[in-house]
């Protein structure tokens, strides 16, 4: 068997990978897709703990206006990724995979709280852990929250999954001369003012020495190939 480069990973999501190209704000088949490929990484003995945005039902700081405040958007935002996580719960479950979903904020009928020790424990006996409602704080994005969340946990690496290749020097959606990096570090990234996270959840990560690695999730078994040593999408480290 291939050894592993990693025991215990944290993996953000955005809440757009969710959403379906023809409308809805969930696919149900993309949300299995991605549960099924959190299931194989624990089918190999990774511990994994999920942080999904919420975007795509409702981002916060765009909501705000004369009679929304930016606290209110930012909690409104936080249920946002409960919704996702309670989601991608179910996603686990239909495939046998035994799951934890755990929230920022005290919302007992639904899911747990937050609680670092029992986090770490549930993680120890197999269960996916999705951390829901980010830092239960307004003014922080889900990015920090999955940085703060990961350092908590003793992750040795975050994945943050997104629709390109890795991290680039501009948009290579609308730049074709964008360049491709396929490492560098926290205070170039930093320094360049990439599109990789906020600046607080890449100031955590290299502060910690957390390194992260920038990834297509849509490219289906890629984070199985990565931890089983392929060079995928861009690593940031110290």
């Amino acid at each position: 068997m291939t050894k592993l480069i990693c025991q215990r990973i944290l993996l953000k999501l955005s809440g757009e990978a969710l959403m379906s190209d023809k409308g809805g704000s969930i696919d149900p088949e993309i949300v299995k897709r991605l549960a099924s490929e959190v299931k194989e990484l624990c089918d190999a003995g990774i511990q994994v703990g999920l942080v999904i945005g919420g975007g795509n039902i409702l981002r916060g700081a765009e909501q705000v206006a004369e009679s929304l405040t930016r606290v209110t958007g930012d909690q409104m935002g936080m249920l946002a990724t409960v919704m996702n996580a309670l989601a991608m719960q179910d996603a686990l479950e239909y495939l046998g995979q035994p799951v934890r979903v755990m929230s920022a904020l005290d919302i007992n009928q639904v899911c747990e709280n937050y609680i670092k020790r029992k986090a770490v424990r549930h993680l120890e006996k197999g269960r996916v852990v999705i951390f829901a409602a980010g830092t239960g704080n307004p003014f922080f994005t889900t990015d920090s929250a999955a940085s703060l969340r990961a350092i908590e946990i003793g992750a040795e690496l975050m994945i943050k999954a997104t629709k390109v290749k890795g991290v680039y020097s501009a948009d290579p959606e609308t730049d074709s001369n964008a360049t491709f990096y396929p490492e560098l570090t926290y205070d170039e990234a930093l320094d360049q003012r990439l599109s990789v996270m906020d600046t607080t959840a890449l100031v955590l990560c290299r502060d910690n020495d957390l390194p992260m690695r920038v990834m297509n999730i849509f490219e289906q078994g890629a984070v199985m190939r990565l931890m089983q040593g392929e060079k995928i999408g861009s690593l940031i480290k110290r």
